[in-house]
């Protein structure tokens, strides 16, 4: 039987939660969304890494991406106003959990001497926000594609304004956090 994580979340980790701080049933905290980020600086002088990543990103995602732009023209940075410079998915529902779930029993455990993920990444409102350094490691990136790694960052937007709820929410969901 394959693991579902939303259902495990809704039979025993939002009642343990509830227990531990207390909480009532409208407070309980969950996972609302995934946001996955890449930006594309080198976009300026290699175009076809914007093609290159919305379509890693479908494939990892199972969602078209959206493209970001420039809001305004740096010229220290060799962007201009409307140039592309990175691409995201928001997932939400089936795709979060499935996306989440690939994440914690696939990707994580091919990252070489993984030790865990840094505790400190939660941005005082809830929100974690993990930075992966290497693409390959998901199941879905073929390496004949690949002219070299990039990563991109994970950030997982919950219901609550406690950074420790939030951390208990994720611990709980298997996200393997660093030992002290």
């Amino acid at each position: 039987m394959a693991f579902n994580l939303k259902k495990e979340y809704k039979e025993k980790i939002a009642q343990e939660l509830k227990s531990k701080h207390g909480l009532g049933s409208m407070r309980i905290p969950k996972l609302e969304k995934i946001v996955i980020n890449r930006g594309l600086g080198e976009a300026v002088t290699n175009s076809k890494v914007v093609d290159y990543t919305a379509d890693q990103m479908k494939s990892l995602t199972g969602q078209k991406p959206v493209l970001t732009v420039a809001k305004k023209s740096i010229s220290n940075f060799k962007i201009r106003d409307g140039q592309i410079i990175g691409c995201k998915v928001t997932l939400r529902d089936e795709k979060m959990y499935d996306f989440l779930t690939k994440l914690l029993k696939v990707a994580l455990p091919k990252i070489r001497d993984f030790r865990g993920v840094p505790r400190n990444s939660f941005d005082g409102r809830g929100n974690y926000t993990l930075g992966l350094k290497d693409d390959t490691v998901f199941p879905e990136v073929v390496f004949d594609k690949v002219d070299r790694a990039r990563g991109f960052d994970i950030t997982f937007v919950t219901s609550t304004d406690s950074d420790k709820e939030a951390y208990d929410l994720l611990d709980m969901m298997g996200m393997p956090f660093r030992k002290k």
